[in-house]
């Protein structure tokens, strides 16, 4: 049941990822990508780490597409607004040149994978629940945790002092 599972997930997964670059409506697009991310989630769930999918789902497909989504519907892309865009044969060779050399990592990179195969006696059902991962966070990265808060403080205050306009300040 779990292996079905998680080869419809797969094809799912692969076939709206590929919906996302084919599809012409940047709108389509966004929903497709939507889907794509609601299926890895549901990867994560059978990995039995329902936090990551928790937050993959509210962070991802919660607030990042739907702030994509505005964008693309600000930027008002009508049917008559690409009749004038041309892309020159130089783009579409560059394009293709550079979607080969990925190709070409990633198959480099995949060469010499092993898959790990299931092993019962050292199986930990409980390595991705949030107990877990806050043990890991906080014993083994520390550092970079307190970094990455200290980092967003100073973007919230930078943001506050951008935003802030005091009387007989002008802004450029």
């Amino acid at each position: 049941m779990t292996e079905n599972l998680f080869y419809f997930l797969s094809s799912l997964t692969l076939l709206c990822a590929l919906m996302v670059v084919i599809s012409k409506n940047p709108v389509h697009s966004v929903l497709f990508l939507i889907i794509t991310f609601f299926t890895i989630s549901g990867h994560y769930i059978l990995l039995n780490a329902q936090f990551l999918a928790a937050v993959n789902i509210i962070v991802y497909a919660g607030a990042i597409m739907v702030l994509f989504l505005f964008v693309i519907m600000f930027l008002n892309l009508g049917k008559g607004s690409d009749k004038g865009i041309k892309t020159s044969m130089l783009s579409k060779i560059t394009g293709t040149v550079a979607g080969g050399l990925l190709f070409v990592v990633m198959i480099a990179a995949l060469k010499d994978a092993e898959v790990a195969g299931y092993n019962p006696e050292s199986y930990n059902s409980q390595i991705g629940m949030v107990e877990n991962l806050g043990k890991v966070l906080f014993t083994e990265y520390l550092l970079p945790f307190e970094l990455a808060s200290v980092l967003f403080l100073v973007a919230m205050v930078g943001a506050v002092m951008l935003g802030k306009k005091e009387t007989g300040e002008q802004h450029f």
